[in-house]
């Protein structure tokens, strides 16, 4: 099982979610909005440190799908939301070691 974590562009959030909707047995997303930075917008000496408030808006969109969807959901991702141009965001894919759904004690397993 994986988790798939990306972070893009606050307007294209709609657009995203509509594609994955198209994705075959997507078992749901979840999405927050947060703030950051990159390298790039990193302070360039000490001073600057005090003053950093130039956060980018991002959101982050998380998955957790079985291992074989994971292509087709970065893919879908990726294809949804790719400017070109610098800022158009990241995803990230990792592994869960164990998932248990609250209401009623399943493993991931059985959730998947």
């Amino acid at each position: 099982m994986k988790q798939i974590v990306a972070y893009i562009r606050p307007k294209k959030l709609s657009v995203v979610t509509l594609a994955l909707q198209k994705v075959v047995d997507l078992p749901g997303m979840s999405f927050s909005e947060v703030r950051g930075f990159g390298r790039d917008r990193m302070p360039k000496t000490e001073e600057v440190v005090q003053d950093l408030v130039d956060y980018v808006h991002y959101v982050r969109i998380e998955v957790l799908c079985d291992d074989d969807q994971v292509f087709e959901i970065t893919w879908t991702i990726e294809k949804a939301v790719r400017t070109g141009r610098d800022g158009d965001g990241k995803i990230y894919v990792l592994d869960v070691a164990r998932a248990i759904h609250i209401q009623n004690g399943a493993t991931m397993e059985a959730i998947a």
